[in-house]
Order: C-alpha cells, then structure tokens, then sequence
C-alpha cells in the first residue's frame, strides 16, 4: 500500500470514530436544549392560561385535550397543596393522526375563585426516531464531503509535497555503482527531503569510491597474479620437455603444473564472481537461452563423446531474459559442465526449456547432494582435481542479479538443476559443483 493510501486508511478511520462520538454528543446536546426550550415555553403559556382563567371562568371546564393543548380538572385543596410543576415526556393519541405522537406535560395546580384546580399542558416535541435518521444522513453526508476533500488533498496537494521523495527513489532505483554519474539532488525547499538529499549523497559517495576501490584491487591483484601464474607454468613446461628429468621429477613437475592451472582457474572465478556480486555486467540485451544451449551444447561436444555422454535438448517453449549475455553464457555453461564432469560413463543429460525457465537432469551419484553446503564457495563432494568449487557459487550469484530462483531435486537416481523466473520459481534449493 502506497504512504499516501495508508495515511488515508488512517485518517478516514479517525475521522469517522471523531464524527460519531461529536454525533452522539451533539444529539444528547440537542435534546436538552430543546427540552428546555420547550419547558421555557410551557411555563409562559401556563401563566398565560392561569391569567385567563381568573376572568373566564368557561376555560376551568376543560377537562379533556381536544383540539386544544391543556386541560383543566377540579382537585380538591389537599391534593393541590402536593402537586409541583413537573415536566415529562409522555404519549398522546391523536385523533387527527390516528397515531400517538410525542409530547412534552407540564403538570401544575393553580386557585381560581377559591377553588382547586389541576393544570395540564402538552407541547409537540421532536421524534427522537426521526431526529436519530435525520442526524445519521447528515453525518453520513458530512463524512462523505470530508473524505471526498482528504482525497482530493491527498492526490493535489500532498502529492506536490511527496514529488522530491519520490524523485529521490527513482534515482536511488536507477543509480548503478560505477555505471552512472552520482544522483542528482532533488530541488526542494522541505527541510527534511533535503537532509535526505545530503545523506543519501554522502552514503553514495561512500559506496562508490568503496567499489572503484575494490574493482581496482581486484583487477590489480588478478592481473598480479595471472602473470607470475603463466610464466612459472610456461617454465615448467619448458623444463619438462628438455627431457633431462628423471620419471620422478617429471612426475612432480606434472604435479606442480597441475596445481598452478588449478590457482589459476580459481584466480579467474574469484574475480568473475567478485564482478557478478559488484554488478560490473551493466550491459544487457534480450538472451534466447534456447540459442545459448544449442552453442554450448556444439562446443561440448568433444568432452560428451570423451565422456561418452548423450544430450537431448527438449524445447517446449523459447525462454528468454533480459540479461547480460556474457553471463547467460557462463550460467549456462556451469551447470552443463557440472551435469557433464559429475555424470557416469554412458549417462544422459535432458534439458527441458519452458517459457518460464529450464530444468537440467542428468545421470549420476546414486545419492542425493548436501543441499545445505552446495552452493557454498570452495565445496566440492569429493576431492576432484581441476573443480575449483565455485561453479555452482557463481550460478547462484547470477541468478540472484537477475531475480532467477535455482532449485535441485534428486530422485530415481537423477540430479535435475531448474532455473525459474520469478513469478514461477519454486523456493531456492541446492547443489554440488
């Protein structure tokens, strides 16, 4: 849910909780005044009445309602001496309605020509069903205009305001270390947005002279070393092939060359992944993966015939991705020669390529893989020569760039490696390299 939404949710629900109770106090505000408003008036006309009666003896014979609103009934002189002015609401049929309605009584006693009499004075009232109904449409109605107008600010006015702060999440969104300039600070007058925009221009200063830092180190150390790595291989050979060794020394020449291409395959994966995990593959393009196996698969070939090993490539839809092709290339090329250098003389490889992705299974160890260690830099199952144990470490650092999922499954003596696309990737598995 987007801010501007969530302050919505809040405010419309604190505005209507506000609204009812300033409602319900309204309505018990309105009643008294209203109350005493009509007692005001039923007090005036009882004097008024009183007044009359003095003189116009006709009115003390009005003991019932009728059209008027009092009545006057003869008490006798104890009863009067008890009753006080009392005011209530009550019922009172009315003929003209067929229908009792709500009125408000005053009950009092008064003396005309030496004698008793007892008073009563109805006046019509609000129907507090009606006032209730009436109260309720009126509230729903403000409530709607309020809401109406919170959303409107929100969408004009607030939306003005937020502009610097999502001019600055754009550009963080887009800002790649050591591909694009430093972000461009958003003009604002807003005090807080431009602390933001100080602090967000320090952090990424910092972070880009870390990674030019690093990338220069790295690229410094792996060319240190790849040179030194090359001339004492090219000596070795040199050596051995001047036959003057002995088997034995051979042997341990052999050894030692086969241990210094080893540090020198290891030396090129360190700085690839080191590359991946810096994001250093900035250009991209839209890679059919589907081409991408058929080449790998051609330029395999000889190392499937020495390994006698048989490829079926099943092409159920065309999987593309927007991604560096460089990498698809080496993502692909890891799990084929993982599927290859870890199969058994005479075994298969199928891979299955969907729109959504490919599964890669193939023939091998009888036993299911440690799936807590496998993608783990340096793990290898057994002591191989020449795996340097980052194969699957690197497929695991290209797949998370591209939002890719990788899983494993063993079953019926088969490994299968999938590759997934987000929105159909399964949970990220294991495996071996």
């Amino acid at each position: 849910m987007k801010l501007l939404n969530h302050t919505l949710l809040y405010l419309s629900v604190s505005l209507l909780g506000v609204l009812g109770l300033w409602a319900v106090v309204f309505y018990f505000f309105m009643l008294q005044e209203v109350k005493e408003t009509v007692d005001d008036g039923l007090t005036n006309y009882k004097m008024f009445i009183v007044h009359r009666a003095q003189g116009d003896t006709s009115m003390l014979s009005s003991d019932s309602f009728g059209d008027k609103n009092y009545r006057i009934n003869e008490i006798p002189a104890e009863q009067a001496i008890r009753v006080l002015d009392t005011y209530k609401d009550t019922l009172i049929y009315q003929e003209r309605l067929e229908q009792h309605a709500p009125v408000r009584l005053l009950t009092t006693a008064f003396v005309a020509n030496e004698k008793y009499y007892e008073l009563k004075i109805i006046s019509a009232v609000i129907n507090k069903a009606d006032l209730i109904r009436k109260l309720f449409l009126a509230l729903a109605a403000l409530y709607g205009v309020m809401l109406a107008s919170i959303l409107v600010v929100n969408n004009f006015v607030l939306k003005k305001i937020w502009k610097p702060f999502h001019y600055l999440l754009t550009q963080l969104r887009n800002f790649r270390l050591g591909n694009t300039p430093l972000f461009k600070p958003a003009n604002t007058s807003v005090k807080e947005f431009r602390e933001l925009n100080d602090s967000l221009q320090s952090l990424l200063q910092r972070n880009s002279d870390t990674y030019l830092s690093q990338k220069q180190f790295n690229e410094n150390a792996s060319h240190e070393l790849q040179t030194p790595l090359a001339i004492s291989i090219n000596k070795l050979e040199l050596l051995a092939e001047r036959g003057a060794l002995t088997d034995e020394d051979a042997a341990t020449v052999g050894e030692v060359i086969q241990a210094l291409e080893s540090l020198k395959r290891l030396n090129k994966a360190l700085l690839l992944l080191s590359k991946i995990e810096n994001q250093q593959f900035a250009e991209e393009q839209q890679v059919r993966f589907n081409d991408v196996f058929k080449k790998l698969v051609r330029d395999f070939a000889d190392l499937l015939r020495f390994r006698k090993v048989q490829v079926q490539l099943v092409e159920e839809g065309s999987f593309e991705k927007q991604m560096n092709n460089t990498l698809a290339e080496i993502l692909v090329m890891n799990l084929l020669k993982n599927a290859i250098v870890h199969n058994r003389p005479g075994g298969t490889i199928v891979i299955t390529i969907s729109h959504s992705g490919f599964n890669m299974e193939n023939t091998g160890a009888a036993e299911s893989l440690d799936e807590e260690k496998m993608f783990d830099r340096f793990y290898k199952r057994s002591a191989e020569s020449g795996s340097t144990g980052l194969g699957l470490a690197i497929v695991k650092a290209i797949a998370g760039l591209y939002d890719l999922s990788v899983n494993y499954v063993f079953s019926a003596g088969k490994h299968t490696f999938s590759i997934q696309t987000g929105d159909h990737g399964v949970e990220q598995g294991r495996g071996h390299s």
